[in-house]
């Protein structure tokens, strides 16, 4: 597993969309097992796939000790502003 980089706010990257993920390969694996490394070395709860500079609808999120991994997620309601 490998330390990335994290794009701060401003960064091109961060503005661009993302991808839909249709590969469920080792690649994506990869890029996971980077994230919680990564996330874990800045002292972070949550990491999506864009702050590390790839364009794909990936985000983890560790609360409690549970680690979620959400690829493709969608909003499904939403109330107030």
């Amino acid at each position: 597993m490998a330390l990335r980089k994290i794009f701060q706010d401003g960064e091109e990257v961060l503005l661009k969309r993302s991808r839909e993920v249709t590969n469920f390969d080792d690649r994506l694996g990869i890029l996971l097992d980077d994230m919680w490394d990564t996330m874990h070395d800045a002292d972070g709860v949550g990491l999506a796939a864009p702050q590390v500079g790839i364009l794909k609808r990936v985000v983890i999120v560790e609360a409690d000790d549970v680690k979620i991994e959400l690829i493709n997620p969608q909003i499904t309601f939403a109330e107030g502003e």
